[in-house]
């Protein structure tokens, strides 16, 4: 009999992994519009010289500043490049900009916060002092300063980002560590020996690394508005890279003949940093324990 039920569940067709998808897109919308939002971006990065109608570097004078229209639906820019191109591979800078500034600000933040949370007192408050010395400068102020110090350039710019995004993640690194090094599991592997960098990766960044996903995802957001900045400003990308903040800032000077120039990156940049804010909120739902 029970070899008789236990057929009769084996020919049972699995449930398609389409269904469930859509079952998790259902209950986890901000996820799903995020995520879809930032896909079209990584695609659009990706498969820019296919879906692209032409060079981002080329030029054609006889065809400068023209309105949206079937050979460029976009429009062109002041050198007769054409503006969907520039836009498609910007978003390759964009990415660029997001995992570089963000991913440093992580490998210094985090180890920095958690070695603050699980040292003595002292220690603690050295570091976060020079943490508070960071947060009492506006980010994009210091991320002008630093530029200023370093040099205009895109490299310069994604180290001024990250400097000013290091105490976000070493302020949310040390108040994480110090809520798990009262737990239970982390005092008993205190007790029998264990080595502190053990508990740290083990126990601890183990642990905190669910905040710490939600944090990268919300600052993503932050680092596009302030790279696009500085870039407004030519602090950032140099011309003739097509970054949509330098686009933004050669097009400011032809608003009254030719709002394209300007309107697309600017839509591009809402565009992604809204589909960043929507997606660190589903994540942060989906990751929240007491959800």
């Amino acid at each position: 009999m029970a070899q008789i039920e236990t057929d009769r569940f084996s020919d049972r067709p699995p449930r398609p992994s389409i269904l469930r998808a859509l079952r998790f897109a259902n209950q986890h919308r901000s996820i799903a519009i995020g995520g879809t939002l930032i896909g079209f971006l990584v695609a659009a990065a990706i498969f820019a010289p296919l879906i692209s109608p032409a060079d981002p570097y080329y030029q054609d004078l006889l065809a400068t500043m023209e309105p949206p229209s079937f050979a460029h639906p976009f429009g062109t820019d002041d050198n007769g490049r054409d503006i969907l191109t520039r836009v498609l591979y910007g978003a390759r800078i964009s990415l660029l900009e997001v995992v570089l500034s963000v991913g440093l600000a992580v490998m210094v933040g985090v180890p920095l916060g958690i070695f603050s949370g699980m040292s003595g007192r002292y220690i603690d408050q050295a570091v976060m002092w020079a943490m508070d010395i960071l947060f009492a400068f506006p980010g994009i102020v210091l991320a002008i300063l630093i530029v200023s110090v370093l040099g205009t350039s895109l490299a310069n710019l994604m180290i001024a980002i990250a400097i000013f995004s290091v105490p976000v993640y070493a302020r949310l690194a040390r108040n994480l560590t110090l809520g798990l090094k009262s737990m239970d599991y982390v005092e008993a592997a205190i007790s029998l020996g264990i080595s502190r960098r053990r508990i740290m990766i083990h126990y601890i960044l183990r642990n905190a690394i669910g905040p710490i996903i939600v944090q990268s995802t919300l600052t993503a957001g932050t680092v596009i508005l302030s790279a696009a900045s500085l870039s407004f400003l030519g602090l950032g990308a140099q011309p003739p890279l097509p970054e949509w903040g330098a686009m933004m800032s050669d097009g400011r000077n032809y608003l009254g003949l030719n709002i394209w120039m300007s309107l697309f990156p600017g839509l591009a940049i809402m565009v992604t940093v809204l589909g960043f804010n929507i997606l660190g909120d589903g994540l942060r739902d989906l990751l929240d324990p007491r959800q």
